[in-house]
């Protein structure tokens, strides 16, 4: 599967690079791209917001950087796309539009200067497999609007010099592209994170900032084609999701759906939200999904795009030690739908006078299967009651019933309790 990730906070996603998704990225598995949305700005400051018409406190995010953002990804297409239209399977991932394994800058296939596609810690740029032909931080002055200045630069500008966190390392020059800040300044030269080089571009679209210890600094215009030659065309338009306070809630269901995508793309939103013409138009060339993550506003998108990611990526083939351990999951498709899952103890037997429920060392599986069918539906009525309306009671079964009853939520005709 392919991720592209657009935001003004590229550095967020260093989390992808461990755990279980880094494991998944490393391997092949998932394939991750973070785009930095102030590469498609055209001002000396990188503007992406401005103020809303009709008043109103707070900014929006300006539909300009994000069309062409969308477009270096998702060139334009005439006609609409149809959602309900059949999708590609997903076991092939989408060809990246820059490959991390290709030498040197690489370019378009109309010979546009794009901006550059991050792709940090790709599999491909694993620790250890540094790609050839990395370009390096030879910055020079000059480039297209929104180059940072050299050291002593007004405001805006970024100073030159690179900045590390963790344990990479990257060089950034004079020239070189800065990393934006909400606040609409530019942060030094290139930037690294957590072994994987975020490298800023120097003019004429070649990339800059050099290899960092366990990640390579990609850089380039963005390209059609990966090392393998497939173009992301082959498999259609992405589903693009935006998270947003409006969307409709995002649900484990929803992480299934995605789960079998082969592409994905996300917005992340600042500020007062993303100008709704960006999903407008998007909607004539891709599917789109703007989802909330809860009845709760966040500072940004890139938070509910990591909890989302992680979601997602957890149920592709491979990632888990187990898969059958998803099935067992709060809200899983099947038995586990609409329940929570009910508690869960391991060794000792016996903690601070506190004993592991019997039937869980009894050894028959039949009775360990039921309790814990009990327990889900006790833990469900007494926290999250709301849930119990979407069962289906036809799927209960007599001691379902009994157990609910007892938890004052009969099923069989009878008023709920409150």
């Amino acid at each position: 599967m392919r991720l592209d990730i657009i935001t003004i906070f590229p550095e967020y996603f260093g989390a992808l690079d461990i755990s279980l998704l880094g494991k998944a990225r490393r391997a092949g598995i998932l394939d991750v791209h973070v785009h930095d949305l102030r590469d498609w700005t055209h001002d000396r400051h990188r503007t992406v917001d401005d103020t809303p018409y009709g008043g109103g406190p707070g900014m929006v995010m300006r539909p300009e950087p994000w069309g062409e953002a969308l477009d270096a990804l998702v060139p334009p297409l005439s006609g609409r796309v149809d959602e309900n239209s059949p999708r590609p399977a997903s076991g092939a991932s989408p060809a990246g539009l820059l490959s991390s394994t290709t030498s040197g800058a690489t370019t378009s296939d109309a010979g546009s200067s794009r901006p550059e596609t991050l792709n940090p810690a790709s599999p491909a740029t694993a620790p250890g497999n540094g790609a050839p032909g990395t370009a390096s931080a030879d910055a020079a002055s000059g480039g297209r609007p929104g180059n940072a200045a050299a050291a002593g630069g007004t405001s805006g500008n970024a100073p030159s010099g690179g900045e590390a966190s963790g344990t990479a390392a990257t060089s950034g020059a004079s020239g070189s592209e800065a990393v934006g800040r909400e606040d609409g300044n530019a942060s030094p030269g290139g930037m690294a994170l957590g072994g994987m080089a975020l490298g800023g571009r120097a003019p004429g679209g070649a990339a800059s900032g050099g290899a960092a210890t366990g990640g390579v600094a990609t850089g380039g215009a963005v390209s059609g084609e990966t090392a393998g030659g497939r173009g992301t065309g082959e498999l259609g338009p992405p589903r693009l999701i935006i998270p947003t306070p409006s969307g409709r809630p995002f649900t484990q269901a929803d992480a299934v759906r995605y789960a079998a995508e082969p592409w994905l793309v996300f917005a992340c939103g600042r500020y007062e939200g993303i100008d709704s013409r960006v999903a407008e138009e998007a909607r004539t060339r891709m599917p789109v999904d703007e989802v909330s993550l809860g009845d709760f506003v966040l500072a940004g998108g890139e938070v509910a795009v990591l909890v989302m990611v992680e979601a997602i990526g957890r149920l592709l083939p491979g990632v888990l030690g187990n898969a059958d351990s998803v099935a067992d999951d709060s809200f899983a498709p099947g038995a586990m739908e609409s329940l929570l899952e009910g508690p869960v103890y391991t060794k000792p037997p016996v903690w601070r006078e506190r004993p592991v429920p019997d039937i869980l060392l009894s050894g028959h599986h039949g009775a360990i299967a039921r309790w814990r069918r009990d327990e889900a539906l006790r833990r469900t009525a007494r926290t999250r009651p709301e849930l119990l309306s979407r069962l289906d009671p036809e799927a209960l079964d007599k001691h379902d019933r009994a157990v609910l009853r007892e938890a004052g939520f009969p099923v069989d005709g009878e008023d709920m309790a409150d």
